[in-house]
């Protein structure tokens, strides 16, 4: 709901349970007022009638208050928004009206031939803000900074900060850590959302899993990026993010152009970090993920089994094992391309290699389709191998400063997908490639940062980091158009290109290349803070986990730590003894069963993965799965008891596995205790409502 006062200047904007408010000054200054629990128009018109501070001239009354501050005049706080011209740099901005748009308020200002709007939505209790820059004028202009939003958070006595960092197989850990003055500074300087952090932080004071005040904000893009969350000398808490990762310049806007600022979401909770939680994941459901009510099958993937090494007849073999696990979706990984025999050669040449695929993947994805799956391929777009055709033709395509060493990583470059004839490239070759062949779900990969990231030849250069990202959002929809019934997951290396930019253009998401079931739990923790389960890919692989540690597990460890997100098997059927496979059979069967509930259920983190048990519970309408992982057991140790939560009190409730009946926000004490029996076990409990 959005409510403007009588007099135009003061704005409420409220969800379900929160409310947001701002107000222009008679000097057009945009003041914060009001984040947190639902308000009146009364009590936003109050605030906004209180006088600002008086400081000494070594501080300004608007540093810590302005909504979204600018460089220039009074400021000493960090600017959201920096312009140069050729004469000058900086912003001295006037008010030009609001208008209103269904739920979105639009803020317009301008400072000469600039034109600023600033966008507001409420989705559920998540505010959607982003800015437009429009240039009006004659003249070009530099956006050196252009951030989405400044957050204001109000007055408390101390913070905490909520983080999640990584890098490589070892992404999404959770860190909370007191915030002190100064500022603390994440983002990625890469091209690519990365690895070693989420766009994401929250802050509290005191709160608990369940319980306590939890803001929380979120980035959407897939480029570099930074956030920063600052505590100004006079205690106060701004939080100030968007697009690319310094100030050296952003995008050169030509008169007529215009710049549209990423998507930065922010929601407030009283319901602890796993309200906040729950929050995030109902608004990605009904506002970010393509067709989010549609439950995303069981897939199996090749490439643990095979690699490189592959073959029409081979996959064949795989789906055949497959289809009899009761996988519903089949996808050939990395090596059905070009001279793709090692990560050497082909990336770039997306046609298939006429050896092993010598009538092109229609076969097999025919044979597949027979079995009763769906098919899918591996792709990796934005890159190129030195030893490509593509590469050969081009040289100039990729992403190079001139008279430097072209750096590869993993054998391979960067193509400049700000290039025109790139774009139109990349889609010919994907267009085609989806034309050829039912294929049903592309895992598109970016398995390497920027390091050269120049344009010999073009005026602005640098302009390459926001439109590859551009380039590569338009790529993705316009395949999705063309072919809407194919799927897409986002995939970098596993979890380097997760944010709500590309999520709302993808149906899933690589979480991380790390399979090993223990390692999962705590990635997995990790993302819940702020992604659902619905997008969050996760398989079962061989034992011992030869990628990465040699670890030995049960397959009833490997399926219940995979069954908490979007399963999937990427072990080497062809190895799995009869057993083995019967036995996977049935885990199949029990999660297409619980399916529903965790990718559509509400979540609750019942115990973290700090060793011994660590459980979460799904919760969607009458019913309710608990999964539970013992990771380690002393001797003389009892298994601890779980007290579910969002459930009835008043109701009852029939644990499926053990026959008990237990009252809404019951104690679960003997299906944990016969379930779990040592070292790395793991269970399953669901419960109805009777």
């Amino acid at each position: 709901m959005l409510e403007i006062s009588a007099a135009g200047r003061t704005w409420l904007l409220t969800g379900p349970t929160s409310g947001y408010a701002v107000h222009l000054t008679e000097g057009d200054e945009l003041l914060h007022l009001h984040w947190g629990a639902a308000i009146t128009l009364a009590d936003a018109e109050a605030l906004a009638a209180l006088p600002l501070p008086q400081t000494s001239s070594f501080e300004s009354p608007l540093d810590g208050r302005e909504e979204y501050p600018v460089e220039g005049g009074p400021r000493f706080a960090r600017p959201a928004l920096s312009v140069r011209t050729a004469e000058r740099r900086g912003t001295e901005w006037a008010f030009e009206g609001y208008d209103t748009e269904g739920d979105e308020l639009r803020l317009r200002f301008r400072d000469a031939g600039l034109a600023i709007t600033l966008h507001y939505r409420m989705r559920g209790d998540v505010l959607e803000r982003w800015v437009t820059l429009e240039n009006q004028g004659t003249e070009d202009l530099e956006l050196l900074r252009a951030d989405s939003a400044t957050w204001t958070l109000p007055e408390r006595d101390q913070w905490r900060l909520s983080q999640l960092h990584g890098r490589w197989a070892a992404e999404s850990r959770l860190t909370r850590t007191p915030l002190t003055y100064g500022e603390k500074v994440i983002g990625s300087r890469r091209g690519h959302t990365g690895h070693p952090h989420l766009p994401w932080v929250a802050l509290d004071t005191d709160a608990t899993e369940e319980h306590g005040e939890v803001y929380g904000v979120a980035l959407g893009w897939s480029g570099s990026w930074r956030i920063a969350v600052a505590q100004l000398p006079d205690a106060r808490v701004q939080i100030t993010g968007g697009a690319g990762h310094d100030e050296s310049g952003l995008l050169l806007l030509a008169p007529g152009r215009s710049f549209v600022t990423p998507l930065f979401a922010g929601l407030w909770s009283d319901g602890g970090h796993g309200g906040a939680s729950r929050t995030w994941h109902a608004y990605q459901r009904d506002h970010v993920i393509p067709q989010a009510d549609q439950d995303r099958p069981v897939l199996f993937n090749s490439w643990e089994a095979t690699t490189f090494d592959i073959s029409e007849e081979q996959q064949a073999a795989l789906a055949r094992r497959a289809a009899d696990m009761g996988v519903e979706l089949f996808v050939v990984d990395d090596g059905w391309f070009g001279a793709r025999t090692s990560d050497r050669a082909g990336l770039g040449d997306w046609t298939p290699n006429p050896e092993r695929f010598p009538h092109g993947l229609k076969p097999l994805a025919d044979s597949v389709h027979d079995l009763g799956m769906q098919f899918g391929i591996w792709v990796e777009p934005e890159m190129v191998n030195a030893d490509s055709d593509l590469y050969r033709a081009h040289p100039d395509w990729v992403q190079y400063q001139d008279g430097r060493k072209r750096t590869e990583l993993r054998n391979q470059l960067v193509l400049n997908l700000a290039r025109e004839d790139v774009q139109e490239y990349l889609w010919q070759r994907l267009d085609t490639l989806l034309s050829s062949a039912p294929i049903d779900y592309v895992k598109w990969d970016f398995n390497r940062s920027f390091t050269d990231a120049g344009w010999p030849g073009d005026p602005y250069p640098q302009r390459l980091w926001v439109d590859h990202v551009h380039a590569f959002y338009a790529l993705l929809d316009r395949l999705r158009a063309a072919h809407p019934g194919v799927a897409f997951e986002s995939c970098s290396g596993g979890g380097g290109r997760i944010d709500l930019g590309v999520m709302s253009r993808t149906d899933q998401v690589w979480t991380s290349d790390n399979t090993d079931p223990l390692d999962r739990l705590t990635i997995q923790h990790g993302f819940s803070q702020i992604h659902p389960a619905r997008v969050m890919a996760a398989w079962v692989t061989d034992s011992p986990n030869h990628q990465l540690n040699d670890r030995v597990s049960s397959l009833r460890f490997r399926f219940v730590s995979a069954m908490a997100g979007v399963l999937g098997v990427g072990g080497d059927l062809s190895k799995w003894s009869e057993a083995e496979l019967a036995e996977a059979r049935e885990w199949v069967d029990l999660y297409k069963e619980i399916r529903p509930l965790v990718q559509r259920g509400d979540l609750y983190r019942l115990r973290a993965p700090q060793g011994g048990l660590s459980a979460v519970q799904y919760v969607l309408g009458d019913e309710t799965v608990v999964l539970a992982c013992l990771q380690a057991q002393s001797y003389g140790e009892t298994v601890p008891a779980l007290r579910l939560r969002g459930l009835d009190p008043t109701a009852a409730y029939e644990c499926r596995e053990t026959g008990e009946v237990h009252r809404g926000g019951v104690l679960l004490h003997h299906g944990l205790r016969t379930g779990l029996r040592g070292d790395l076990d793991a269970t399953v409990l669901r419960l109805r409502r009777i």
